[in-house]
């Protein structure tokens, strides 16, 4: 039993230490600020409403997609950090938020959401990421009470 949880200690410290590591080590990639403004601009530029709701954010120019909709931001059990909401934008496949949202998938499993890689600039990225972080708030788990049994 000892040997054994020294050997799970290494491995998982060797495995944790090794993440730090390599090319796709996400180490030291930071963007530069952005502006919550310009962020909005670049939300609405690109019709993000089509797909998108958001608290306190309309444009009744922009036509909605009636199928789908998905909200964006509130509150949460877990950060949404910075990078995921980068990944998310670069690459809308990578991840989705809700499994059962079976709307915004295409039968073979791709996003909906259209690439914008080749449209956006870096810039309006930052802007946009920084506008959206702000939208979601971290909510503290509630564990289960569980009823006290006295003992018979």
């Amino acid at each position: 039993m000892k040997y054994t949880l020294v050997a799970l200690f290494i491995t998982v410290s060797l495995t944790l230490f090794s993440c730090n590591k390599g090319v796709d080590s996400p180490r030291g990639f930071s963007l530069p600020k952005g502006s919550v403004a310009a962020g909005e601009k670049v939300f609405l530029k690109f019709q993000c409403l089509a797909c998108h709701r958001i608290n306190n954010v309309e444009d009744a120019s922009i036509e909605k997609n009636e199928s789908l909709s998905i909200f964006l931001g509130g509150n949460k059990t877990e950060i949404v950090t910075y990078a995921e909401l980068v990944t998310s934008v670069i690459n809308p496949s990578h991840k989705f938020s809700n499994p059962a949202l079976t709307q915004a998938k295409t039968a073979d499993g791709q996003s909906k959401m259209k690439i914008f890689n080749d449209e956006m600039t870096v810039t309006e990225l930052i802007d946009l990421v920084t506008f959206l972080q702000p939208n979601y708030t971290l909510v503290p788990y509630r564990h289960t009470k569980y009823q006290y049994y006295p003992q018979q």
